[in-house]
């Protein structure tokens, strides 16, 4: 699995044209192998939730195994440290989705744990 992460900008202007600041803008998305793919279509997760958050509006955002595969997804924020709080969140909830796989590839084996 990998996880592209990319950082955008933009001017905020105000309703006159007047400089209002700067928008963040984090746009994530998700490659999946082809077996990594092959057990999210036997398992039907592809709806399964890898994030939510609210937005800068104060809406939830939920972000999906599809969304991130399929389309790709972007959030908007008004500082930098928000930006990197849900960038350190997505990779977060990814290491969560690559644990998710590796414990459905692992059905039908036998797991052996030394203490």
């Amino acid at each position: 699995m990998k996880l592209y992460i990319t950082r955008d900008q933009e001017e905020k202007r105000g309703i006159f044209g007047g400089y209002k600041g700067m928008r963040f803008i984090l746009t994530c998305r998700v490659e999946l192998n082809q077996e990594e793919t092959a057990l999210v279509e036997k398992y039907k997760t592809w709806d399964y939730v890898v994030h939510s958050f609210e937005t800068i509006d104060g809406s939830k955002a939920i972000w999906t195994i599809e969304d991130l595969v399929k389309r790709g997804r972007s959030v908007a924020c008004d500082g930098v440290v928000t930006l990197l709080q849900y960038e350190e969140d997505i990779k977060n909830a990814c290491k969560n989705l690559k644990t998710l796989l590796l414990v459905m590839a692992s059905f039908g084996g036998t797991e052996v744990f030394e203490y």
